[in-house]
C-alpha cells in the first residue's frame, strides 16, 4: 500500500477510535453546552437546546457517569457547571459530589429547555443557546459528535462551517474491504500498536462492572450463572466480558471506554471479543494488533456509508468487525473474512436501535455470539450464498445492502421508534 494511503487510514482510525466517558450522545450534548458556556463567560441563567431526534432517542434512558441519574437534563446541567470542551467526549470527567448537587439544583430551578428540531440538517445535530448577565452565546455541533459548525457570542459569528450533508465531517477516506484487510495485514505492527490502548481501556471498564452493580448486570449474571449453561468456557468469558463493559457504560459508571465511530458500545464490541478470543488461544501480540485493526477498520468502513446514527443498531456493525478480527485469529484469510461478514449480514440486518440504555448489553451480546458463529462457519468454509436474502457475491455490495437498509429503508422505523419512546408515558 502506498505510504500516503497508509497515512490517511492511520489518521482516520485515530479520528474514529477515541476515549469517551459515558454514552456519546449525551456526552456530545454536554460538550456543546460546555462550549456555549465558555463563550458566554459565566454560568448560564438559561439554556435552550434544539436537538435532532436521534440525539434525543439515544440520550433518554442512558445513565450519566458519576451521577446515578439518567437522561439529558443532568448531562446539560453538568456540561454548564463543570464541563470543559477541551476534554472532548470526556467533557464530564471533573464531576464531584458538590457539582452533582449543583446540577440537581440547576434542573430544579427550571433553567433548561429542550426542543426537538423539526428539520435538522443532519441526523446528529445539537444547538445550544446560553443566556446570562445580558449576554448570549450559541454553539452548534452537527454530523459528528465533536464537529462544531457554528459558534456565536452576542451575535458575533466566531465560527461558521457548512454542513456537508455527508454525515462524515471528519474527512472521508475511500475504502473497500480488501483495502481494509490489506492495511491490517501489511502495515508495520509498530504503526498499529496504539490500538492496544482500546484493549486496556475497555477491559478496565468490564472489570468495573464485574466488581460492581451497573445496568442490568448481564456480564456478572453470565459469570455467576452462565457456567451451568456454557461451562467454564471461552464463550462464557467472551460474552461476560463484553456485556460487562456495556453494563458499565450504559449504567453510568464513571469510566472511559475507547469508542469507534462515535459510539462507546461499538468500541467495546469491536475490541473485547477479539481480545478475549486472543487470550483463549494464546495469540501473539502481533496477531492481536492486526485483528483489532481489522475489526475496528471494518466497522469504520461500514459506518462510512451508514452514517453516525441510524435506525440500525450499531452493534450489528461492530460485531461484524469483531467477526472479521476473530477470523484472523483463527488463521483465516481474506476470503474467510468475507464469508464471516456475509454470514453476519444474513443474520443481524434489521436489528433496530431504540436508544442508548442499559438493555444495550443484551443487543451487544447477541451480536458477539453471532460473530463467533459466523467466524466458525467461515473457517469451516460455510458462507451464506448470493441466492439468499440480501447477500451478494461481492463483499462490498453486500455491505452496501446492509447500510442502505439501515440508512434509507429504516428511516420510517426510526421515526416510529422515537414517537413510541417519547409518548409511552413512562
Amino acid at each position: 500500500m502506498k505510504p500516503e494511503k497508509t497515512r490517511k487510514i492511520l489518521e482516520l482510525i485515530n479520528r474514529e477510535v477515541v476515549p469517551a466517558i459515558g454514552c456519546t450522545e449525551p456526552a456530545a450534548v454536554s460538550l456543546c453546552v460546555a462550549r456555549a458556556t465558555e463563550l458566554l463567560g459565566s454560568l448560564p441563567e438559561k439554556l435552550t437546546l434544539t436537538l435532532s431526534g436521534n440525539i434525543i432517542k439515544n440520550a433518554m434512558g442512558v445513565g450519566i457517569p458519576g451521577t446515578g441519574m439518567i437522561g439529558l437534563p443532568i448531562a446539560v446541567a453538568l456540561g454548564a457547571i463543570v464541563g470543559r470542551s477541551e476534554y472532548g467526549l470526556e467533557v464530564l470527567r471533573d464531576i464531584t459530589p458538590e457539582s452533582l448537587e449543583a446540577g440537581r439544583n440547576y434542573i430544579a430551578e427550571k433553567r433548561i429547555a429542550i426542543h426537538h428540531h423539526p428539520n435538522p440538517p443532519s441526523i446528529l445535530h445539537i444547538e445550544v443557546v446560553a443566556e446570562g448577565a445580558g449576554h448570549a452565546a450559541k454553539a452548534v455541533i452537527s454530523e459528528s459528535h465533536q464537529n462544531f459548525i457554528r459558534l456565536e457570542r452576542d451575535g458575533e459569528v466566531l465560527l461558521d462551517k457548512t454542513v456537508s450533508g455527508s454525515e462524515d465531517a471528519g474527512g472521508k477516506v475511500e475504502l473497500d474491504e480488501k483495502t481494509v484487510y490489506d492495511f491490517a495485514m501489511e502495515t508495520s505492527v509498530e504503526e498499529l500498536e496504539f490500538i492496544l490502548e482500546a484493549a486496556d481501556m475497555n477491559l478496565a471498564a468490564a472489570q468495573v462492572a464485574l466488581e460492581g452493580n451497573y445496568g442490568h448486570g448481564l456480564g456478572s449474571t453470565i459469570t455467576l450463572c452462565g457456567k451451568s449453561l456454557f461451562g467454564n468456557s471461552p464463550i462464557e468469558r467472551i460474552l461476560a466480558t463484553t456485556s460487562a463493559a456495556c453494563d458499565a457504560r450504559m449504567g453510568g459508571a464513571p469510566v472511559a471506554v475507547m469508542s469507534n465511530s462515535g459510539s462507546g458500545n461499538q468500541g467495546i464490541t469491536t475490541t473485547l471479543p477479539v481480545v478475549c478470543y486472543a487470550r483463549e488461544v494464546g495469540s501473539s501480540r502481533e496477531d492481536l494488533v492486526r485483528a483489532l485493526i481489522l475489526s475496528h477498520l471494518t466497522s469504520i468502513y461500514i459506518k462510512q456509508s451508514l452514517g453516525p446514527l441510524s435506525g440500525l443498531c450499531g452493534c450489528v456493525v461492530a460485531s461484524t468487525g469483531a467477526a472479521a478480527g476473530i477470523v484472523h485469529l483463527m488463521g483465516g484469510d481474506f476470503q474467510h473474512v468475507c464469508s464471516a461478514i456475509k454470514n453476519m449480514v444474513a443474520n443481524l440486518t434489521g436489528m433496530i436501535c431504540d436508544g442508548a440504555k442499559p438493555a444495550c448489553s443484551l443487543k451487544v451480546t447477541s451480536g458477539v455470539s453471532t460473530a463467533l458463529m459466523s467466524a466458525m462457519l467461515a473457517m469451516n468454509n460455510k458462507c451464506v450464498s448470493s441466492a439468499e436474502g440480501i447477500v451478494c457475491d461481492s463483499i462490498d455490495e453486500t455491505i452496501r445492502n446492509l447500510t442502505s437498509i439501515g440508512k434509507d429503508a429504516m428511516t420510517q422505523t426510526d421515526t416510529l421508534v422515537l414517537n413510541i419512546m417519547v409518548n409511552k408515558g413512562c
